[in-house]
């Protein structure tokens, strides 16, 4: 889910669509009392929640939430954190190749900056 987030995101930019901010998105599993960020599949097969979550990072407002199992109240803070520290992490490196496809594009028309 967050892959297709963050590809949407980049689509949207592509095709010139104007947009207020980014929307990010990452995963966070919760193992052995640790929060993990951008987990692979044997992590997610694992018995600990699951949580996706999108951010628009400019405000850190969330977007969207999604979790996949229940959660003790007291981990749910530093998933959030966790998941949100992930959203801001894709953002910069989405951000840099944003800017680089885009130079390269003027480049290759012509125009610098």
């Amino acid at each position: 889910m967050a892959a297709g987030i963050n590809a949407c995101t980049l689509a949207l930019i592509d095709a010139g669509i104007p947009m207020q901010d980014f929307l990010t998105a990452c995963t966070v599993g919760f193992l052995d009392g640790t929060p993990l960020i951008d987990i692979n599949y044997t992590e997610s097969s694992g018995p600990g929640p699951e949580m996706v979550l999108a951010v628009l990072p400019k405000t850190k407002e969330i977007s969207y939430i999604q979790m996949t199992d229940k959660l003790p109240i007291q981990n749910l803070e530093v998933m959030m954190e966790s998941a949100t520290e992930g959203c801001l992490k894709v953002y910069e490196l989405l951000k840099d190749k944003v800017k680089a496809h885009s130079f390269a594009l003027l480049h290759a028309r012509g125009t610098s900056f």
